[in-house]
């Protein structure tokens, strides 16, 4: 049953789509963390929309109808996130919602957008946002899940058996500690040393010293996003630990490399996606063209590198495309409807098939194991 809802409060709106809100046909709203502690993440995300909306309606839009963006920047809050969320359904009355740059704000997001059966495309990692199946919630990015099945598969292939783990205490790394430890054991690997860190703390000298006096440990997994794991990385090679380091994908930008240092991030691997290694990627890759037409767009126009958080709201912005375009159709069910109904759509993150079961579409091919090589990233063969 559809509810009412009834709170708005004023916002601050960051952006509009070129074509006007009171005379578009087709209005799509977002919340993303612009500015804050995740900007680095969310402020990416907002220019993809803005550049791919722009790209879109000097096209002439979807099916011949142009396209409102409705823009706020929740600065990482969750209970702002909420609170546009509401005005974005209520007072904008936008037909989809793309964003939710933290797990946390997606979180809240997704409870405002599931009351009022409108779709929503998240742009963060946790497994529980998609798990158990919402009706309306959708996201881009991989889950932290696996995540975690793909660094234990490279693991396991170099024989490694016993580890230690310092995640960090936010959303995103208690997430996927947790989702590591479950499905660790299927891989015969022990958690020998398993360690935390405040998302605030400035250093993790007494943890990581903790880790490698642990007897029997072969390599280190950090599970975190933000400025912890570039922290992580400078501690651990100010240690002289030898062992091989793991990141997480929430890390996975040329910003972390520039933020732990290059000489301190050599030897780091970490699931990431096509975007990061465009120009290693085969010609027949499937998501080639895709990646390197971002790339070529996002570089051109801001002057900065492309990553793969942009990369997130560029697919959630291509799955909504694609859904509206096969519907014929931009009311709310419709669109929930086709975007189950999505086949071999490629993206920068992967190709996407998604059914009523699965909200993801994504499995763990869609991963590239990557390590940092002279200062910048590679496939692991």
């Amino acid at each position: 049953m559809k509810k009412t809802l009834t709170t708005t409060v004023p916002a601050a709106l960051i952006a509009l789509g070129l074509a006007s809100a009171a005379s578009a046909e087709i209005k799509i709203g977002a919340s993303v963390s612009a500015t804050g502690p995740a900007a680095f993440l969310g402020d990416p995300e907002a220019k993809t929309l803005q550049m791919l909306v722009e790209e879109l309606n000097a096209k002439g839009g979807i099916n011949g109808e142009e396209i409102a963006l409705v823009l706020y920047d929740d600065g990482g809050d969750a209970n702002k996130a909420r609170t546009f969320a509401t005005r974005l359904i209520e007072d904008d009355e936008v037909q989809a919602i793309i964003g939710g740059t933290t797990t946390g704000t997606s979180m809240s997001i997704l409870a405002v957008a599931e009351d009022a059966e409108i779709p929503f495309i998240s742009l963060a990692g946790a497994i529980d946002i998609i798990q158990p199946v919402k009706p309306f919630t959708f996201k881009t990015p991989h889950t932290d899940r696996m995540a975690c099945q793909k660094i234990f598969e490279d693991m396991q292939k170099s024989g490694i058996q016993k580890i230690g783990m310092i995640s960090g205490t936010d959303g995103f790394g208690a997430s996927m500690q947790a989702q590591c430890k479950d499905v660790v054991g299927e891989y015969g690997i022990e958690i020998a040393a398993d360690e935390t860190y405040d998302p605030k703390d400035a250093d993790m000298t007494a943890q990581l010293t903790k880790i490698r006096n642990t007897d029997g440990v072969q390599a280190v997994l950090n599970p975190g996003f933000g400025q912890g794991p570039s922290i992580v990385t400078r501690n651990y090679r100010q240690l002289g630990i030898e062992l091989p380091l793991y990141q997480s994908h929430g890390v996975a930008s040329d910003g972390f490399i520039e933020l732990a240092g290059k000489e301190a991030a050599e030897g780091v691997r970490l699931p990431g996606t096509a975007l990061l290694v465009a120009d290693l990627l085969a010609e027949d890759d499937p998501q080639k063209p895709v990646v390197t037409a971002y790339k070529a767009a996002y570089e051109g126009k801001f002057k900065e590198p492309v990553g793969t958080f942009g990369g997130y709201a560029h697919d959630g912005f291509a799955l909504l495309v694609d859904a509206v375009t096969r519907a014929g159709s931009a009311e709310p069910e419709a669109i929930r409807d086709a975007l189950e109904q999505t086949s071999g759509l490629a993206g920068t993150t992967g190709i996407y098939t998604m059914s009523p079961e699965d909200h993801l579409g994504l499995d763990l091919s869609a991963f590239r194991m990557l390590e940092v090589k002279d200062g910048s990233w590679s496939i692991v063969e």
